[in-house]
């Protein structure tokens, strides 16, 4: 009994004898450093403060045309005339391309004649059989050939319209594909014709959160071609299906697009605002040391001044509990209170117990809406 009190007693005097120590040891070293013999090392800091964030979700999303085609012909034929400019605008309707019709008008032609002939003998039979001069079945086969040769024209029209190439909708007309005397066969392309304003934007989110999002909720596009503009939309469709192997839904939303600047195939940044806004503390990211132990922040606090006059202040290291990033900034969930001042930049130099002076004359960005461009 009496060996095991020693024993205790022994181990509470090394605990209280170590802490002793330490601070001991960090007195001795800020009087080192306030003597100048020790040169403390220079950070930038700021003190923690609470943000107000609004919850958002982000994705990346890809421009798709509303109406988006390669304007093609459903026949063959030689280009007789291009009646188009390169990335100009069309409207529907408009004459793109004529292929040459010369033979097909002259069949139109004699096709109109046999149906022209077919309605004067039904005409003078329909007389004749009026005053029984010939049978009905000549009269049923008179007006069987009507109906055909006019069934004939009207096909040979249709099939010259065909080679009448036209703008299905109204839209912006790429580069052309064509040349004049070119042959085309079916299905070859002529150009291609995208209509611009609105633009569907097509992107994919976790199932889990399918619960934040709905049809017409406003989303927002930024794209690093115009880092300074900001596409505004709703969602319009959300697929009923998950996919199975990425367990993402699909969503599509559309957005106005009035200068025509973004494009159909162009990718960016798609934000949907969700809930209420929440407070949060926040750091800047070069705050936080991520570490596989974890996550861990530099506490000043002041311990005097040096022989020049300026402060100093001891470093000790705090682990945090990270949440979520918006551009520059992070949350920190626990670990920290208001007004505690962290280390944000030279914290890679920095142990426990280190003396630091303050330097702010440059600092990390801290911008919760930062938009670097992709370079």
């Amino acid at each position: 009994m009496k060996k095991t009190m020693f024993i205790m007693l022994a181990l509470t005097g090394l605990l209280f004898g170590g802490i002793f120590s330490y601070q001991a040891f960090k007195v001795y070293m800020t009087k080192q450093y306030m003597k100048g013999n020790i040169p403390p090392i220079v950070v930038s800091a700021l003190g923690a403060s609470f943000e107000s964030w609004q919850p958002e979700i982000t994705a990346t999303g890809t421009l798709r045309a509303i109406n988006g085609v390669d304007v093609t012909t459903e026949i063959a034929g030689l280009v007789k005339s291009i009646h188009f400019t390169s990335g100009k605008d069309a409207q529907a309707g408009d004459l793109l391309v004529e292929l040459n019709v010369d033979d097909e008008i002259a069949q139109l032609h004699s096709l109109e004649a046999q149906a022209e002939l077919a309605q004067i003998t039904y005409g003078r039979d329909k007389e004749q059989f009026a005053v029984q001069g010939v049978s009905k079945a000549t009269l049923d086969t008179d007006e069987a050939n009507l109906k055909s040769a006019r069934a004939q024209v009207a096909q040979q029209a249709a099939t010259i319209a065909k080679k009448i190439i036209r703008a299905p909708f109204p839209g912006r007309l790429g580069i052309s594909a064509v040349n004049l005397g070119q042959y085309l066969n079916p299905g070859d392309k002529v150009v291609t014709l995208q209509s611009l304003d609105p633009l569907y934007v097509d992107f994919y989110l976790p199932q889990q959160q399918l619960p934040g999002i709905a049809v017409n909720l406003l989303v927002t596009f930024t794209t690093d071609a115009y880092p300074n503009m900001v596409f505004k939309g709703k969602i319009t469709s959300i697929n009923p299906k998950v996919d199975p192997t990425t367990r993402n839904v699909e969503v599509e939303a559309t957005l106005s697009n009035p200068d025509k600047k973004i494009l159909p195939g162009m990718f960016g940044n798609v934000s949907l605002k969700t809930g209420t806004a929440q407070p949060y503390l926040t750091l800047p990211q070069t705050a936080i040391s991520y570490n596989p132990y974890g996550d861990l922040v530099y506490i000043l606090k002041e311990q005097g001044k040096d022989q020049k006059g300026n402060v100093l202040y001891v470093a000790t290291q705090k682990f945090v509990t990270v949440g979520d990033t918006r551009g520059d900034q992070v949350q920190v969930l626990k670990g920290l209170e208001k007004g505690d001042l962290v280390v944000t930049a030279g914290q890679n130099k920095l142990k426990n117990g280190s003396i630091v002076i303050i330097n702010n004359t440059v600092v990390p960005r801290n911008d919760p809406h930062s938009n670097l461009k992709n370079e």
